[in-house]
């Protein structure tokens, strides 16, 4: 086991691949955390098998990724806490190897809630004198920050047990686990501390809410997202992606919710979030006001596939976070990338 700090599919493509969904419901398990909360409405969790050594599982609260080693498994992200019991169980029908790493996409609680009680099932290598018990906990510097702040800046406290251990600061931080894994940090897309992580040979990217195929995406204003960050990211994910043909298939992309995605999928996704971030532009440019923008339907011809008018982020809500985004930088310098997929100074 080796670190380093050196630093939606379409249904035609879906059927490229094999795929194995299996329903599991959680067995008789010790309790792997002392919160009583009520269970999520999906007590259902499903496997798919992705490709190579990555697998997905679905109804935890928010997409988990897994990855199989020879001798340890890598989780990206862990749900919800109230899922942590299924969320294992299934984990335990692909492998019994302890749960080396685990990864945060970004500090979201239905990214990271099930850290603690995860964590506790695996082991990491401490470089010293013998391993510790508890997987080693990986997110970019942000994530800690943004747990360990102050209770009046953040929306809930949040255990120690479920820090990040390892944490990094620069763009890149690499793993291995049988295959390299690559971790890169895109610069305030959904938040300011988001993990895009590549897992090579099996050629899946797990990305976290940077993509969410069946919604507009969310800019965490609180926590440091911006539309053009947004799009950046969306840029470097794509920049990634090697279609097999036509677009599709090739490398696949796990979103934080929703379906598997390949190219075509994201590459539609930052269009759409392109065109609707210059239409709102160009009315905040005029001086239209938030209401006229409203009014405007800037997202008329994306509702359908994307739009919601209820839930946790409502067509509205996507509305009003690009007017204010764009409202508060409309006279600041145009700091986009020069190139699709890459900032300033940033190779690979």
């Amino acid at each position: 086991m080796k670190r380093s700090q050196n630093t939606c599919t379409s249904a035609s493509a879906a059927r490229t691949i094999l795929t194995v969904v299996v329903a599991v419901i959680a067995v008789a398990l010790s309790p792997l955390s002392a919160q009583q909360e009520p269970k999520l409405e999906a007590s259902v969790i499903h496997i798919l098998h992705v490709q190579g050594r990555v697998y997905m599982l679905v109804g935890g609260g928010s997409n988990i990724t897994v990855q199989l080693g020879d001798e340890a498994v890598v989780l990206v992200d862990t749900g919800a806490p109230q899922m942590s019991e299924q969320v294992l169980a299934a984990i335990r029908t692909l492998s019994q190897k302890p749960i080396e790493f685990i990864i945060n996409t970004s500090v979201d609680e239905d990214h990271t809630g099930g850290n603690q009680s995860l964590a506790q099932t695996g082991h990491y290598n401490t470089g010293l004198a013998g391993e510790q018990a508890g997987a080693s906990i990986v997110a970019h510097l942000r994530v800690l920050d943004r747990m360990t702040a102050p209770p009046t800046v953040k929306e809930t406290a949040v255990s120690q047990e479920s820090w990040p251990t390892d944490t990094y600061d620069n763009d890149r931080w690499d793993l291995f686990n049988d295959e390299a894994i690559i971790i890169e940090h895109p610069h305030a897309a959904h938040t300011d501390g988001d993990s895009i992580v590549f897992f090579r040979r099996s050629d899946v990217i797990s990305v976290g809410d940077i993509v969410t195929p069946e919604h507009y995406p969310v800019i965490a204003a609180a926590k440091g997202g911006s539309i053009n960050g947004e799009i950046d990211a969306l840029n470097q994910i794509i920049e990634i992606v090697v279609p097999r043909e036509n677009e599709e298939g090739g490398t696949y992309v796990i979103p934080g919710h929703g379906r598997l995605c390949d190219r075509n999928t994201v590459t539609d996704y930052r269009d759409m979030v392109t065109i609707v971030r210059d239409r709102i532009e160009d009315l905040v440019k005029k001086g239209d006001t938030l209401d006229q923008v409203k009014a405007a339907k800037p997202t008329l011809d994306y509702d359908g596939i994307y739009g919601a008018d209820t839930g946790p982020w409502t067509t509205d809500m996507f509305i009003e976070a690009v007017y204010r985004d764009l409202s508060q930088t409309k006279n600041q310098p145009d700091q986009r990338a020069t190139k699709p997929g890459k900032k300033s100074g940033q190779g690979r």
